[in-house]
């Protein structure tokens, strides 16, 4: 080997032993939280690993080196070159060979086991079993790991090197993927590496003996220092998060504090030497200062990371031996369980610290800036890279969560058994329970059940530990048994206040007894009701009392284990449990006041009976003063004794009834008064004749000397008959009581003469009797006047006809306001009654038909137009307008018959003008009417713009009308009566006059849509009403399609684009065909029809199209595929065509031919009914369903003519089916001599239910008509 050579291996030995600083680079899967990734993290954090791992690499460089000089040593034998290889030729071929052979000694990374486990997990568990196949399976793992190394090995010389054009330089295996192109090292290159080596030495600053010591040094001071002493601090015990924030805190800046006191003064002083700078060029200087500035911040970053990497092991998952121990509290405040501090405030703080790390030494000056003492100064860059920060933060945050989980499942728990009682449901519970009805045990129950709750609590662990958490539960607990208890407490209260109520409940009713029982009674009946209830306040009340008082003792004992009584309650339950003692000496002074009452009473009672006698006595003798009266002018006093006898007789009967009452409630028997009761039988006689009379008597007086004008002769006859029916009944009942009284007299004389003789008296005259037959001659002589009075006091008699009556007495008749019936009498008037009479029968009858007429006029004062809001179009209209038209017709023929009276000349006029009234209503309301129904109809075809553009004449006349109806409905609408409503100025003229616009504006618009039809006759199916629709809006074509399938009869709605252009039509039943283009509404501008037309074009056009298209399909598919693809229509006509064609081919083989035709048929319908039950959609199941219909009656047909012998095409047998032909591209339909065109409308995917002779005829019958 020449000295060159051995000098360059030299250099790169001394340049292997360089100690150079660690470069480590971040694993890039350093996110993964996995066990082999935490052991590289640790092993590559310790320095002796370090070290030793550095050492390692450079002695295996070493080894490489020497064994690749070991294989160059022996010269490989040269090869037999061609004479015309020159000698440049061979170096690149040599070159080569050493650099690939370089290359290939490279440590390769073998392949993962990861890869090696997804092979294996493709090979199926059966071909792995067995001895055999386990040790196939590893040689071939084996195999492939090798030829995975091969390859790699290929692929690191292909990327590192290029092969020169050598022809004896071997093959490398064939091509392998395409990559970066590597360095071209086929040219020689010693003198370019020594040139290189020279420029290194001068460049390469780091190989300077200052970075040595500068290394050294750091190594040095930071191996022996460190930022955080971590070591411990689990062994401290449970600590607050903030203390060790603070403590470390403290010791992160006394550590940056120390080392900027060591080991930065020691720096400086390396370069403040003269001998350090010497070998350094001046234009070389800042190029080597900023070497050293990366040196050292390459020094400060690498003491950093290890700090940031120490504490996140502190929170290592495996290994928790230095794991800090936090203290935390589970508190409750605010009716709420919470963490302190919470976890996000813990997590907080460990990331801080990570942050505080990161922010010590970011202020270390580089050596030039300190050394030049320039301002402001220059700072080294120690921030750590952004993705170890990142690492660090992840991996606290995931360590923190998972040693927080126990922590949290714990405070889960607490909220799974006990946040009941803070989120609500407690409070409802309890107020639910207290709205029910719940009896005293059940209410201790539920508060036994919240005491143990708050035991149970109480007895929970004060301290849970954790590997990372000490959680202190005090205050919670402490909390949640204060919330059981107020719980409990709630209940006890209200319960404790149930219980005081009964208790002041149980003191009131002994007071209520005690009261009754010592009260003194007003009367017989409060005493009695008094000594009734002492006796049951004695047997049941006491008995409950004692039993509520026994159920208090039972609540009391349970209160004193677990309520605190106030004084009023102590005394209040000590007065419950004395009443049972008090309540005797009660009830024993009661007996000795009811005793003295009950001796008082009777007293009473004895003295009011012979009383009562007393009275009676003088009330009979009185009685019998009034059959002694009789005088008539004396009635007014005789009616005030009657009814001050009867006051009399009242009391009495009280006085009655009370004693009875005393009597009956002490128990004697009950003393009854027969005068009494006869008394009042007697007296009630008079009394009804004496106020009849004193009737008469003011009746008759207001009648004769009242106003004359005031009477009314039919009700004063009327109750002229009723007095003298009345006075009638009492004659004939005072004649029949003395007719007794005489019989019962006579007896008793008979009885007391015993036989002897006596003269009988004649009995006296009865004063009532006479005074009722005075009565009665008064009333006769009166109804003679009655005459008189219904003559002369017709309420119809008139001026006139007093007049009349004057002519004929020959002197004013005319009554006045002095007049009266007395007066009249005095004049002896009766010779002129019966010339009287004719006048005031007459005056009736016209009174009657001027009242009649009245009476119809003011029947309108009530009756107004019922009006109602139209739509919002602001105008209201009539509605229910029959009555009134009914109103109408009757009085107008009622008009029309007064009028035809005798009687009607003195208001002839009046009867008249009300007449022509009336008429002209009726005429303003039939026209009013008209003008409505047309304005209805109307009014929503012009408010639409299209219409007004296209009638702009009939638009004008509509507006016209418009304006008078909203005037005239306005005008109703302010005072809807009819009368007023009706009696405005030119109304009937002005609605005649809208009704001949009207009818001009109907027959345009009539002309109009005549127009529109003989356009487009396929609107000769619409009604004005569905054509006016359409027009209306003709910028909107969907406001057609309601009214397509009166057009066409197999379109339901078309299929329309964003842009309103129509794309396919479909049916009713929701087939659709698409159409062979576009129809663009928009192109017709407003004009429905034109669109109309191009729809029905290419309609047809389409069809015909579609059934072209099927029927070049049908030879070319099957069958039972062809019938799902095509129109329900199209399938029908299409099958139909081809069933003509192929049944008149085979017509001619004779009945053979027909029969295997007829097997064929068969099959066919055979592969229909398959389909049709199997699973289809709806339409193809319409389509199949009418196919079959079809299909069966095809085979028929070819079974007669089988049967029939049908031989030729001519035969009628077979003309006279329907028969499907495409002829001339066109389809066409034959049946006997007719051919006619098929029409190609589309009829939709109707069904067909079945096909019979009579069918056909029908088909004939049409076709050839």
């Amino acid at each position: 080997m020449s000295d060159p050579n051995k000098a360059a291996i030299a250099a790169e030995k001394e340049a292997l032993n360089l100690k150079l600083p660690p470069i480590v680079c971040p694993p890039e899967d350093i996110g993964v939280d996995t066990s082999a990734q935490s052991k590289l993290l640790n092993y590559r954090r310790s320095k002796e690993q370090q070290k030793t791992i550095n050492q390692l690499v450079i002695d295996g460089a070493k080894r490489s080196l020497d064994r690749a000089l070991d294989k160059r040593t022996p010269p490989t034998p040269e090869p037999d070159y061609p004479p015309t290889m020159t000698s440049e030729i061979k170096k690149k071929g040599f070159n080569y060979i050493y650099l690939k052979q370089c290359v290939e000694s490279s440590p390769i990374v073998p392949i993962q086991q990861e890869w090696l486990d997804h092979m294996l997990m493709l090979i199926p568990e059966s071909l792995k079993e067995g001895k055999e196949r386990e040790r196939l399976v590893e040689s071939l793992i084996n195999e492939v790991s090798s030829d995975f190394e091969k390859s790699m090995k290929r692929y690191l010389v292909r990327s590192v090197l290029v092969k020169p054009p050598v022809k004896w330089l071997e093959d490398e295996g064939g091509p392998l993927p395409e990559s970066p192109t590597g360095l071209d090292y086929s040219n020689p290159w010693h003198s370019s590496y020594l040139q290189t080596r020279n420029q290194i030495s001068a460049n390469l600053h780091i190989v300077h003996p200052i970075m040595k010591m500068l290394l050294d040094l750091g190594y040095t001071t930071f191996a022996n220092t460190v930022l955080l002493d971590l070591t411990g601090i689990r062994a401290k015990g449970p600590i607050d998060c903030e203390s060790l924030k603070n403590d470390l805190s403290i010791q992160a800046r006394k550590a940056e504090e120390k080392i900027m006191n060591t080991w930065y003064p020691k720096v400086i002083n390396l370069f403040t030497k003269k001998e350090a700078l010497e070998t350094i060029k001046p234009e070389k200087l800042d190029a080597f200062y900023n070497c050293v500035s990366t040196l050292m911040s390459n020094q400060l970053k690498d003491f950093l990371k290890r700090t940031v990497e120490g504490f996140v092991k502190l929170f290592d998952r495996e290994d928790q031996q230095g794991l800090p121990i936090f203290k935390m509290e589970l508190t409750f405040d605010d009716d709420k369980m919470e963490f302190y501090p919470t976890f996000q405030d813990l997590e907080d703080i460990v990331l801080g610290l990570v942050e505080r790390i990161t922010e010590a030494l970011q202020n270390v000056q580089t050596v030039p800036s300190w050394l030049s003492g320039a301002s402001p100064s220059v700072n080294l860059d120690t921030q750590l890279p952004e993705r170890v920060l990142q690492w660090a933060l992840t991996t606290l945050k995931l360590a923190v969560h998972y040693n927080l989980e126990g922590a949290r499942k714990h405070y889960e728990t607490y909220v799974e058994k006990y946040n009941w009682l803070l989120d609500g449901t407690a409070v409802e519970l309890i107020e639910t329970f207290q709205a029910e009805d719940h009896t005293f045990d059940e209410y201790t129950d539920l508060i036994g059940r919240f005491f143990n709750l708050a035991s149970e609590i109480m007895l929970l662990p004060q301290w849970v530990h954790y590997p990372m958490v000490r959680l202190d539960c005090e205050d919670l607990k402490t909390g949640l048994t204060n919330k059981a208890k107020n719980f409990a407490n709630i209940l006890l209260n209200n319960i404790a206040s149930k219980h005081r109520k009964e208790n002041e409940c149980i003191c009131s009713d002994f007071e209520a007894i005690k009261e009754h029982a010592l009260k003194v009674p007003g009367t017989t009946e409060e005493m009695m009701d008094l000594i009734a209830y002492v006796e049951k306040s004695r047997t049941i009340g006491i008995q409950e009392l004692a039993l509520r008082i026994k159920e208090s003792k039972r609540r009391m004992s349970y209160f004193l284990d677990v309520f605190l009584f106030s004084q009023e309650d102590l005394a209040l339950n000590s007065a419950v449990l004395m009443w049972p003692w008090k309540i005797n000496p009660i009830f024993d002074e009661n007996d000795e006041l009811m005793e003295n009452a009950k001796h008082k009473k009777e007293n009473e009672l004895i003295a009011k009976r012979e009383k009562l006698i007393l009275e009676i006595e003088k009330e009979s003798r009185r009685m019998e003063e009034f059959t002694e009266f009789a005088e008539l002018d004396h009635m007014q006093q005789y009616v005030a004794d009657v009814r001050q006898l009867q006051k009399r007789i009242q009391e009495s009967e009280e006085a009655v009834q009370f004693i009875n009452k005393e009597e009956e409630l002490f128990k004697w028997e009950l003393t009854k008064y027969p005068e009494l009761d006869k008394l009042k039988v007697n007296i009630e006689p008079y009394q009804k004749f004496f106020n009849l009379v004193l009737k008469w008597q003011r009746t008759e007086k207001r009648w004769m000397d009242g106003g004359f004008l005031d009477l009314n002769g039919e009700s004063m006859e009327a109750d002229v008959d009723e007095f003298s029916r009345e006075i009638f009944k009492t004659l004939k009942f005072f004649q029949m009581k003395q007719k007794k009284e005489l019989q019962e007299k006579r007896k008793a004389a008979k009885r007391r003469s015993l036989g002897e003789e006596r003269i009988e008296e004649e009995p006296k005259e009865n004063p009532t009797i006479t005074m009722c037959s005075t009565v009665m001659e008064q009333i006769k002589v009166f109804k003679d006047y009655i005459p008189t009075v219904s003559i002369l006091c017709n309420p119809g008699m008139r001026t006139r006809h007093w007049k009349q009556i004057s002519e004929i007495v020959g002197y004013d008749l005319t009554p006045d306001s002095g007049t009266t019936l007395r007066k009249i009498l005095k004049l002896n008037l009766t010779p002129y009654l019966e010339k009287f009479e004719v006048i005031s029968a007459g005056a009736s009858k016209e009174f009657s038909l001027e009242k009649a007429m009245h009476t119809m006029i003011g029947t309108w004062d009530d009756i107004a137009f019922h009006v109602s809001p139209y739509r919002d179009t602001g105008v209201s209209i009539l509605s229910s307008v029959d009555e009134i038209q009914a109103l109408l017709d009757d009085q107008i023929i009622k008009t029309q018959t007064m009028r035809g009276s005798p009687f009607i000349k003195p208001f002839e006029k009046e009867i008249k003008a009300w007449e022509d009234r009336l008429i002209r209503i009726q005429e303003t309301i039939d026209e009013w009417l008209k003008v409505q129904a047309q304005w209805l109809y109307l009014e929503p075809i012009f408010c639409s713009e299209d219409i007004m553009q296209q009638m702009p004449e009939e638009g004008r006349q509509f507006q016209t009308v418009d304006r008078h109806w909203r005037d005239i409905m306005k005008f109703c609408v302010k005072d809807p009566k009819v009368l007023a409503a009706t009696s405005l100025t030119g109304l009937l003229e002005k609605l005649q006059n809208c009704n001949e616009l009207l009818d001009k504006i109907m027959k345009g618009l009539n002309a109009y849509l005549e127009k529109k039809r003989l356009f487009f006759p396929r609107f000769f199916f619409l009604s004005n009403d569905e054509m006016l629709e359409i027009l209306s809006e003709t910028k909107d074509p969907l406001r057609v399609q309601p009214h397509l399938k009166k057009c066409f009869e197999g379109i339901a709605k078309l299929e329309f684009l964003p842009n309103l252009d129509i794309k396919a039509m479909y049916s009713s039943e929701g087939e659709r065909v698409e159409l062979i283009a576009l129809i663009s509404t928009s192109a017709a501008r407003g004009a429905v029809e034109k669109w109309l037309i191009q729809l029905e074009d290419l309609m047809l056009r389409s069809i015909h199209d579609v059934i072209a298209a099927a029927r070049l399909a049908y030879p070319e598919s099957i069958r039972k595929d062809w019938v799902r693809e095509w129109p329900g229509q199209v399938v029908l006509c299409v099958s139909q065509m081809f069933w003509t064609s192929e049944t008149q081919e085979v017509i001619s083989g004779g009945t053979e031919a027909l029969k295997k035709y007829y097997n064929e048929l068969q099959n066919q319908l055979n592969d229909i009914v398959e389909l049709v039950r199997g699973k289809l959609s709806k339409q193809t199941r319409i389509t199949l369903g009418a196919l079959v219909t079809i299909d069966v009656h095809a085979r028929d047909v070819v079974m007669d003519m089988i049967d029939i012998g049908v031989s030729h095409d001519t035969d009628f047998q077979w003309l006279a089916q329907l028969r499907y032909y495409w002829e001339y591209d066109n389809a066409r339909v034959h049946i006997i001599n007719c051919n006619v065109k098929y029409a190609y409308e589309y009829l939709g995917n109707s069904p067909r239910l079945v096909i019979t002779p009579l069918t056909d005829r029908c088909y004939r019958t049409l076709v050839c008509i």
